[in-house]
């Protein structure tokens, strides 16, 4: 079975400065995944290079969603890779914070719907209907995720926690495959961690989507992750399960570091 996600000898050079050199990283369907390394390896990149937000220097990335054929994802723009089922969150939070957290989440929906300028313009009927689908699909997502209640609350008002679970449930309105979270347990208390954990395993088990996503929080990706891979100045160094990654020598040594260490 392809890869639904298959990224080979990734390249992202920045004047001099390779941030990514050579990197092949493939993703299984149904499958929870997690890139780490040190900060500055290049992970973040990873992210803007197959998302859109980058053009790579060098190298491929190849989708295949569920049911359909294989397709690359080369000189598309950020909105046409998430209207190929691609959706990520951000390392710091994106809320449109002057909005409802039901509007955040409709704001995901508008890569769904058939409506354009013209329509916004006179609202026929289709539209309103579309719209009107649009708000309970919204709502929908807001249950599955726990955040309900804030339905009608400004974004800015949300606890810190609440905010990085909006920005998932707004991902999650476009309708996607494959879902990249970008530290979704930055800054987050033990509680909140243990409750993104759960959302996790919950949304792959029941929503049918496979999973990358970066993190330090390496508890949280060893318990989560069935696979991952490590990065360190822009190449990979080590891939395997956790226990794998975990015993390996060079991940030790260029990030988990070593117990007889002094610092």
């Amino acid at each position: 079975m392809e890869p639904i996600l298959n990224v080979k000898n990734l390249t992202m050079t920045f004047g001099g400065l390779k941030a990514l050199d050579n990197v092949n990283i493939a993703i299984e369907k149904g499958q929870i995944a997690a890139l780490i390394g040190p900060n500055g390896a290049g992970k973040t990149t990873f992210f803007n290079c197959i998302t859109g937000i980058y053009e790579p220097s060098k190298g491929q990335v190849t989708i295949t969603p569920p049911g359909k054929s294989s397709q690359t994802l080369k000189g598309l723009k950020p909105n046409q890779v998430t209207e190929r089922g691609l959706a990520r969150t951000f390392q710091n939070i994106r809320l449109f914070q002057g909005m409802t957290v039901l509007e955040n989440v409709m704001i995901g929906r508008h890569c769904r719907m058939n409506a354009g300028i013209f329509g916004a313009m006179i609202r026929p009927k289709s539209q309103k209907s579309e719209e009107k689908k649009a708000t309970y699909a919204s709502y929908e997502i807001l249950e599955k995720i726990g955040l309900e209640k804030y339905v009608n609350e400004m974004a800015v008002n949300l606890p810190y926690g609440a905010q990085r679970r909006l920005e998932i449930a707004r991902a999650l309105a476009t309708d996607p495959f494959l879902l990249l979270l970008d530290e979704p347990a930055a800054g987050m208390n033990p509680q909140e961690t243990k409750e993104l954990d759960d959302l996790i395993i919950w949304l792959r088990d029941n929503e049918d989507l496979s999973i990358l996503l970066i993190e330090h929080d390496m508890k949280l990706v060893m318990s989560l992750s069935d696979r991952i891979h490590v990065v360190d100045y822009g190449k990979k160094i080590a891939e395997g399960t956790p226990k794998e990654v975990k015993s390996n020598p060079e991940v030790i040594k260029a990030y988990l570091g070593d117990d007889s260490d002094d610092a």
